[in-house]
């Protein structure tokens, strides 16, 4: 709780300072005096709602603005999914506007039966040889190398070769179902 307070007083100051007024100036438009408001700056001085409603109301900023986000844990806890032998590890929280997930593909006898449904992708070869069938096209993406496309287009992703095939792949949420849940899911 200390450090809650101490944080409004750093936070004051650098609103002060953004504004480029002096300890005097902001003082004397919020009507209190400079020693005040230094110890509040300071965290010497306890905040109270009557010291901080002026200040905030010269410095055009919220009470919200002084208090410090909690922030929240940034990693992603979700379940790998497995399905039709490729691992799908999702790399952005739940409800993300674009999903990104890291996708390997086994090494596949034959290339899968090409898909349409809406949205966009973008894929990016961590390691081993990617098959992209995208239209008539036939394209064999290498470590390092990345594609965007449109999911209208008849499209399907295997490995090329012997190894599997790990990719980044982001999509929108149209593109999101169709890679990773079956049908009727």
């Amino acid at each position: 709780m200390a450090d809650d307070l101490k944080q409004v007083g750093l936070r004051l100051r650098a609103f002060r300072h953004s504004r480029g007024w002096t300890l005097d100036e902001l003082a004397e438009r919020a009507e209190m005096s400079a020693s005040t408001l230094s110890r509040l700056e300071s965290g010497k001085r306890q905040a109270s709602l009557e010291l901080l409603l002026p200040l905030v109301r010269q410095l055009g900023i919220r009470l919200d603005d002084l208090v410090a986000p909690e922030v929240a844990d940034p990693r992603v806890r979700r379940p790998v999914i497995y399905r039709d032998g490729m691992t799908i590890a999702p790399l952005a929280p739940e409800g993300s506007p674009v999903s990104t997930y890291k996708i390997t593909y086994p090494p596949a006898p034959t290339t899968p039966e090409p898909r349409v449904h809406d949205g966009f992708e973008w894929i990016y070869v961590l390691s081993g040889k990617l098959r992209l069938v995208l239209g008539d096209q036939e394209l064999i993406l290498v470590r390092g190398e990345a594609a965007e496309f449109d999911t209208r287009v008849p499209h399907s992703m295997s490995a090329a070769g012997a190894k599997p095939a790990q990719v980044i792949s982001i999509f929108n949420d149209d593109g999101m179902r169709m890679h990773t849940h079956t049908a009727g899911e």
